[in-house]
């Protein structure tokens, strides 16, 4: 059983909120009370899941936002204040994976993808969130990282650099912004069983098995487990943590 939390009168905005662990985050701050802003690049996907969370009574927009386009993502950021009056909590979930590849061979266009939406996603969104969030003097945000984000992999270097620069901008912007009153941290799941994994298990079968041997709870993740470690970091019950990159991955990094 998972805690509880009261995030009422609070705002929430998740990227990514469409499907996976950006879905699963955005409905446990909805059934906490928050009013929840879900980003997606897909707009049918993201609106049918704010009105499916409104129909239960929970307050919920979904806003299209591409995160590689930083305009959008400022009119997503000052959609929210807009519609709700202000940003407690952010989750910067939205991420893309590449085919894994030899390095020698990796199309620079591979690497300009992955970075573009995981690192250069990232950054636009806290960039934009921090500035509501140090106006009101509070706030707290999560940026997903990854297992990949902690080490190295044969045939994923675009995407862990992508990870491990997820991790950098999170420890720079934590010291940088606790004096002020807002956390930040990541978090940094392992293989979670979403859209995303279900297409590495068709298509990468023997790689994946390869990954589950690691995972030493012996199964694939839930997208609500990475929820509630989310939750938990935006809670007062993390109110000391600062600038962590938090595994999430069945012991995957503990070997």
């Amino acid at each position: 059983m998972n805690p509880t939390y009261n995030f009422e009168n609070k705002v929430a905005l998740v990227t990514g909120a469409a499907s996976g662990m950006g879905l699963a985050t955005a409905q446990a701050f909805a059934e906490a009370g928050a009013a929840v802003v879900l980003a997606d690049v897909d707009d049918g996907a993201v609106r049918a899941a704010a009105e499916e969370l409104a129909s239960y009574g929970h307050r919920a927009i979904g806003v299209t936002c591409d995160v590689t386009d930083e305009s959008q993502t400022a009119a997503m950021v000052e959609r929210a204040v807009t519609t709700f009056g202000r940003l407690d909590m952010a989750f910067n979930n939205a991420g893309v994976q590449v085919p894994p590849m030899d390095a020698a061979d990796e199309p620079a266009e591979n690497f300009d993808f992955v970075n573009a939406v995981n690192l250069r996603g990232v950054w636009a969104g806290m960039k934009h969130e921090l500035r509501q969030m140090r106006e009101q003097g509070s706030g707290v945000i999560v940026n997903c990282s990854s297992l990949g984000g902690l080490l190295g992999m044969p045939q994923r270097a675009a995407y862990h650099a992508s990870k491990h620069g997820v991790i950098g901008l999170t420890k720079s912007a934590a010291v940088e912004y606790a004096p002020k009153g807002i956390r930040i941290n990541a978090v940094c799941p392992g293989v979670i069983d979403t859209p995303m994994a279900a297409d590495m298990v068709e298509n990468q079968a023997e790689a994946m098995a390869e990954i589950m041997k690691e995972q030493s709870i012996g199964r694939l993740g839930r997208a609500d487990e990475i929820a509630a470690a989310v939750l938990w970091l935006c809670s007062p019950g993390a109110s000391l943590v600062v600038g962590v990159a938090l595994p999430v991955d069945g012991g995957f990094t503990a070997h």
